[in-house]
């Protein structure tokens, strides 16, 4: 069994990434999620003028430089079909965490 944990953030965040076919895009973010000593982000993408319902998330590798923390984070790639699905599934199981705490 994987050993995760979940960093919501502390307060509102957002983080701008290139991409080739959208150019610039501003992302907030959601959570950043541990699991089994590696980081991953998980961000939410919503076009200018989107519904709700268009928003996207996307999921990214996340690593920060231990002996500079003001130096900006590196989002990976993540290329894997099964380590999306893990990341996924752990995005799933922090969304049904909480709601159980909206539920206490």
């Amino acid at each position: 069994m994987s050993k995760k944990t979940y960093e919501a953030p502390k307060e509102q965040m957002s983080v701008t990434l290139e991409l080739d076919e959208l150019g610039s895009v501003e992302c907030e973010v959601i959570t950043i999620i541990s699991i089994d000593d590696k980081d991953y982000i998980v961000l939410l993408y919503k076009p200018k003028g989107a519904s709700d319902d268009e928003a996207e998330i996307w999921f990214y590798g996340y690593k920060e430089n231990p002996n500079d923390p003001n130096e900006e984070p590196e989002l990976i790639y993540i290329d894997s079909d099964e380590e999306y699905e893990i990341v996924a599934d752990a995005f799933d199981e922090y969304l049904d965490e909480l709601e159980y705490d909206e539920l206490d």
